[in-house]
């Protein structure tokens, strides 16, 4: 056997045949890549803009110039933190182990994210943590976004909005841009009647991923948003260069890239670590499995991530619940088998799609995935404003199901940190 495993080994040769490849001015891939690094003004530059544009004051300060009525919202976001109004975490735990809690040891190094998505509109997180305030519930240290970037550029601020309520909760948050298959370039998509058409080919088609890199160098520049969605392996390869040549870009990657078991797993982090800067950082900061994965995957794939040294640095993501419709069979709840890898594997998030199936089968409109691509127009010509509100806040009401389920377990949880 020890004879077959020093086949595997690569040859510097390769790896010279490599960066003689990347390196080469005559590799057209790369050149159209450099362009539009360059059109930006290069790494540094990109940098500093991307920092700028990120500073809450400033954020505040355009909102304000737009006369965004998201200003007096956010205003009351920061005295409320300011005001301690969001129930401590300490107190969280005597809420829901009364006097065990002071005798309990947690798991801090285990400790999961809480992860919610997707948070279409920025009202809807005020609502959400008014509601958080009222029941004494935890708020997600963690959120997804879908929605349409130019819609939500045009709407009232609703994009520096989310950017500056993140900074003030103390959160992370992704964006998913524009520039993909479902946008009309992958011509043979249509709807849902298309739908076995997006298996492997929903991606970047043809001269995709170059625009799906001036797409977010773009929105990196001019609203400092640092993490966004991947859902192709010629974008992920993309990303890997963008932070290689010096811009401090992230991503995650969609489950849709299908990430279901160790060898895809290595495939992903191979990538990682070989393209990663000298200090070992990559732009990878995480991605979701696939939704069949089972704990048994998670705990090799972990063994993967501790030899690419990425254990700190790479989160795994993980569906707790999914939108009731268009995605998965129900009912899907993933939650016990959360809390018993949790207590062994570091760096998970616990990704809420969907609220509880019991809940979601008492609603007259359930959450659907498909509602994600829905124009905001279209959400007010149908009436589904109120009801898409209540699927987000079902989906909070989720999120802490599983944070009572990990304390319980004395397993640590990642919220948003300013509040709690």
């Amino acid at each position: 056997m020890s004879d077959l495993r020093n086949r595997l080994k690569i040859s510097t040769d390769r790896l010279d045949e490599i960066n003689a490849f990347l390196t080469d001015p005559n590799n057209v891939v790369i050149n159209h890549l450099l362009e539009v690094v360059e059109r930006y003004g290069g790494p540094e530059e990109i940098n500093r803009k991307a920092a700028e544009a990120r500073q809450i004051d400033n954020l505040m300060a355009r909102l304000e110039k737009e006369g965004s009525p998201y200003v007096d919202d956010l205003n009351w976001l920061k005295a409320q933190r300011d005001q301690k109004s969001f129930m401590r975490l300490a107190d969280y735990r005597n809420k829901i182990l009364g006097e065990k809690a002071v005798r309990m040891s947690f798991k801090e190094d285990t400790a999961v994210t809480l992860e919610i998505s997707a948070l279409q509109y920025f009202p809807w997180l005020i609502t959400q943590a008014k509601q958080a305030i009222e029941k004494d519930q935890i708020m997600p240290g963690r959120f997804i976004r879908v929605r349409n970037m130019k819609e939500q550029a045009a709407d009232k601020g609703d994009i520096l909005a989310v950017a500056a309520a993140m900074q003030i909760i103390g959160a992370s948050y992704v964006e998913t841009l524009d520039t993909k298959g479902t946008d009309g370039s992958n011509v043979h998509l249509g709807g849902p009647e298309t739908i076995t058409g997006y298996f492997g080919g929903i991606g970047q088609p043809n001269d995709y991923p170059i625009k799906w890199i001036d797409e977010y160098l773009h929105h990196y520049t001019t609203y400092g948003i640092r993490q966004v969605l991947n859902i192709n392996p010629g974008t992920v390869f993309l990303a890997y260069m963008l932070h290689k040549l010096g811009i401090d870009n992230e991503f995650k990657i969609s489950v849709f890239m299908g990430n279901d078991n160790p060898y895809a797993v290595l495939w992903t982090l191979l990538g990682a670590r070989l393209f990663s800067r000298d200090d070992g950082t990559t732009s990878l900061i995480g991605f979701n499995f696939s939704n069949s994965v089972n704990n048994r995957t998670i705990r090799e794939s972990a063994g993967i991530r501790s030899a690419m040294v990425f254990t700190d640095k790479v989160r795994f993501e993980h569906h707790i619940t999914e939108t009731y419709k268009s995605i998965v069979r129900q009912p899907y709840l993933r939650r016990d088998e959360l809390v018993e890898v949790a207590a062994e594997v570091a760096n998970i998030s616990a990704k809420h799609e969907g609220g509880d199936p019991e809940v979601e089968t008492t609603r007259d409109h359930a959450s659907d995935i498909l509602d994600y691509f829905m124009p905001k127009d279209d959400v007010l010509a149908q009436g589904l404003m109120d009801k898409l509100e209540r699927n987000y806040l079902d989906k909070h009401d989720a999120v802490n199901n599983t944070a009572d389920a990990l304390t319980r377990a004395g397993i640590g949880i990642v919220c948003a940190q300013n509040l709690h």
